[in-house]
């Protein structure tokens, strides 16, 4: 089949293995730099172009890397190739509602899939207040759209707490607060779906200077098999939001497991270096099962 790859570069490491995987099971595989896409709305039918090359029916279907940066435009790129009957790994909506990290816990919490306590607001009158409200410091701070770590501050005293938090609301900044789960001890779990499969589970840990445990921060991993109620969260999770393919965060704490994130294009080095699980053919053989017949 022909299957259009939406990411920036070659050069990622995830982009490539993907493309790998798709030419050894015999599929053409194009990339498609999102980026560079345009749609056309008005007189005749809409159309999506490339430069200038008009790619609305060109494949069978697509598999969506969008960067954090481009996220709006992205997504307008794969609904409208979604709109022309192109099958997606990911939903346009999925997408929408995985990169916000408040949308994703509004419906997690709405699906009853436990998560830490959480507190988002735009006042800036009221900080210590916001703080009591999830039992005082240490509080995490989280940009609403960060990625790979990037954006998540502890702020370990009252003092430290609302000096953040008010730079943030003077700066226009969308955020977030959750009470830090101690615990968890700088620990948590990606848990890679595809098409309602577990097929990867890791636990990453954190640096001793470094709460986060992130891949992309330096952290390290080990192969885990998650519990049954993390594998139950992990597949409700990436079901709810509208995900084919996801990589689910969760952190253990004494009330049991909590889901902290769900990631709409997961980075496979990590998890693939630790599992040892193919999981870019993964990813290709759902695409396979999702499009019988070809164009």
């Amino acid at each position: 089949m022909d299957i259009g790859l939406l990411s920036v570069s070659m050069n990622v490491y995830s982009t490539k293995r993907i493309a790998d995987e798709a030419e050894n099971r015999g599929h053409y595989i194009e990339l498609i730099d999102h980026t560079k896409c345009s749609v056309k709305l008005g007189s005749g039918k809409p159309k999506v172009y490339y430069h200038n090359e008009d790619i609305t029916n060109a494949f069978d279907a697509i598999i969506p890397r969008i960067g954090a940066k481009v996220t709006k435009h992205g997504v307008a790129i794969v609904k409208q190739l979604e709109m022309s009957g192109v099958f997606s790994t990911a939903h346009s909506i999925g997408i929408t509602r995985a990169r916000n990290k408040v949308r994703t816990l509004q419906i997690l919490s709405r699906k009853h899939i436990p998560i830490p306590e959480t507190l988002f607001s735009i006042n800036p009158d009221d900080i210590e207040e916001q703080i009591e409200l999830l039992g005082g410091p240490p509080v995490i701070i989280k940009l609403q759209e960060g990625t790979q770590g990037l954006g998540v501050i502890l702020a370990e005293s009252k003092k430290s707490a609302k000096s953040i938090i008010d730079t943030f609301y003077k700066m226009d900044t969308s955020i977030l607060i959750q009470k830090f789960i101690e615990e968890s001890n700088g620990e948590d779990i990606r848990i890679f779906v595809v098409g309602q499969k577990i097929v990867a589970s890791m636990k990453r840990s954190s640096h001793v200077e470094d709460f986060r445990s992130n891949v992309h921060r330096g952290g390290s991993t080990e192969t885990i098999v998650p519990t049954p109620k993390e594998q139950h969260m992990a597949l409700g999770a990436t079901k709810h939001l509208g995900l084919g393919v996801a990589g689910v965060d969760i952190i253990r704490s004494r009330k049991g497991p909590l889901l902290i994130e769900v990631n709409a294009s997961p980075g496979l080095q990590g998890i693939e270096a630790a599992t040892g699980v193919n999981i870019a053919k993964e990813i290709i053989l759902f695409v396979e099962k999702n499009v019988p017949r070809k164009r």
